[in-house]
C-alpha cells in the first residue's frame, strides 16, 4: 500500500502570510467604511510591509480600492494604488491583489450588465499597470468572498447593495463579473494566477430527523455554489469553466461551524469536524491548490488558535493535500467594518500618534515557532 507523500508548498513566496483588512463596503445607512484608511494602513505602507518582512511573512493579501481608482466612469487614478505596489516591492513582499472587496464605485448599479463591463475594464487596466511595472505573473482575487457578499449584501442587507431575498441573483452577478475580470486580465497577463476566496464552513443537523439532516446537508453544500458556478458545474450558462478555478482560498474562524438551526457548534461537541477534514473535502471536490486565506481569533485566543490550526494544517499536508499557505487575518488591527468596534485579533495593533504599531508578542512567538516547525518538517520530507 503506497503512502501519500507530505505536500511541499511552493506556490507562494512564503507559506505563512498576512491579510490586510481592505473592505470598502457601504453599510446599510450608506456610509462607506474603508478599512485601509481605518486601520492606518494607507499612511503606513512602508512600516506595515517592513513589519511583515520582519516576521517572515513575504506574501500578503491587500486591496486595490476600485471606488477610489475609478471615481469617474472609465477614468483611472492610480495614486492610491501605486504607493502600495512600490512599498511592497521595496520590502520584497508578494501581494495577492483584491479588486473588489465588498465595495465598488458609487456611479455603478451592481445589478446592471454595465457593472460587469466596468469591472472587466478595470481589471484589464489593473493588469496593464502590473505589466508595465514588470509583474508578469501576479496574483489576483477578482471578487472577494462571493458567497459571503451575496448573503451580507442581498439577503440580510448588512452592506451594499442593501437588498433582501436576492442572494442567488447577486451570487450569479458576482460570478459573471469574476469571469469577465479573469478573461480581461489573462488577455494582458496570460500567466496571472487567481485566488478565489469564500468561507469554509460546516453545518451540522440540529436533531436526528430526516428533514433536519437534509436541511443541514443543503446548507453545508451551499458553500460550494460560487466555486461550482466559476467552474461551470452549476449554472453553466454563466460561462464558467474549469480553467477559471485556479487557487481556492478558504477563510476559517472559530465560529465557522454551526447547527442548521443557527446555534453555534463548538469543538467540544461531537458534531464538530476537524479543519483537516474540511480542507480535504474541498480538495477532493475540485482537485485545485488551496490557500487558507484568512484565519485568526480575537484577544487572548490568538496564539492558541494558530497553534490548533497548524496542528490541522500539518495533518492536511501529511495527507498530501496541496495546501499552499496560511494567512493571518487581520494582520493589522482595524475598527470593525460591521459595528465600529476594534477587532483585537491582529499581529500588529492600531498605530499610535507616531505611527507605531504594537506587536502582540504571544502571537508573534507562536508564529515564529510554527514557522520553524514547518521548515523542519519540510526539510525532513524534501
Amino acid at each position: 500500500m503506497s503512502v501519500q507523500p507530505r505536500h511541499q508548498p511552493q506556490l507562494f513566496r512564503s507559506f505563512f502570510q498576512g491579510s490586510f483588512a481592505c473592505s470598502t463596503a457601504c453599510r446599510a445607512e450608506g456610509k462607506r467604511v474603508d478599512l485601509v484608511i481605518n486601520s492606518g494602513h494607507d499612511m503606513l505602507l512602508d512600516n506595515d510591509y517592513a513589519a511583515l518582512a520582519t516576521h517572515h511573512l513575504h506574501t500578503a493579501r491587500d486591496g486595490a480600492r476600485w471606488y477610489l481608482i475609478e471615481q469617474q466612469p472609465g477614468e483611472y487614478d492610480w495614486s492610491t494604488f501605486m504607493p502600495m505596489l512600490h512599498a511592497a516591492e521595496r520590502h520584497d513582499v508578494e501581494i495577492i491583489w483584491e479588486l473588489a472587496h465588498f465595495g465598488y464605485p458609487a456611479h455603478l448599479d451592481i445589478w446592471q450588465p454595465q457593472f460587469i463591463d466596468s469591472f472587466a475594464r478595470f481589471a484589464r487596466a489593473m493588469a496593464e499597470v502590473m505589466r508595465d511595472e514588470g509583474h508578469t505573473q501576479p496574483f489576483f482575487t477578482p471578487v472577494n468572498q462571493i458567497s459571503f457578499w451575496s448573503w451580507a449584501g442581498a439577503e440580510v442587507a448588512w452592506l451594499n447593495p442593501n437588498s433582501s431575498a436576492r442572494a442567488k441573483d447577486l451570487k450569479r452577478q458576482l460570478v459573471r463579473a469574476s469571469l469577465a475580470a479573469m478573461d480581461a486580465i489573462r488577455d494582458v497577463l496570460p500567466e496571472a494566477r487567481f485566488v478565489l476566496t469564500d468561507p469554509l464552513v460546516h453545518i451540522a443537523a440540529a436533531d436526528a430527523s430526516e428533514a433536519t439532516i437534509e436541511e443541514a446537508q443543503r446548507q453545508h453544500l451551499a458553500q460550494f455554489e460560487a466555486w461550482d458556478m466559476l467552474s461551470g458545474r452549476l449554472h453553466p450558462e454563466l460561462g464558467g469553466d474549469p480553467r477559471y478555478l485556479d487557487i481556492i482560498g478558504v477563510n476559517y474562524y472559530p465560529d465557522n461551524q454551526w447547527f442548521s438551526n443557527g446555534e453555534p457548534l463548538t469543538q467540544e461537541q461531537p458534531a464538530w469536524r476537524p479543519l483537516s477534514q474540511l480542507l480535504e473535502e474541498v480538495w477532493l471536490r475540485y482537485q485545485r491548490p488551496l490557500l487558507l486565506a484568512e484565519t485568526g481569533a480575537e484577544g487572548d485566543a490568538r496564539a492558541g488558535w494558530l497553534r490548533s490550526v497548524m496542528e490541522q494544517v500539518n495533518i492536511t499536508l501529511e495527507n498530501g493535500v496541496p495546501l499552499e499557505g496560511v494567512s493571518l487575518y487581520p494582520v493589522a488591527e482595524y475598527p470593525s467594518w460591521a459595528d465600529y468596534r476594534r477587532s483585537p485579533g491582529a499581529l500588529l495593533g492600531l498605530p499610535d500618534p507616531n505611527g507605531n504599531r504594537t506587536v502582540y508578542e504571544p502571537l508573534a512567538l507562536e508564529l515564529r515557532s510554527q514557522q520553524i516547525k514547518m521548515q523542519n518538517a519540510q526539510g525532513r520530507k524534501a
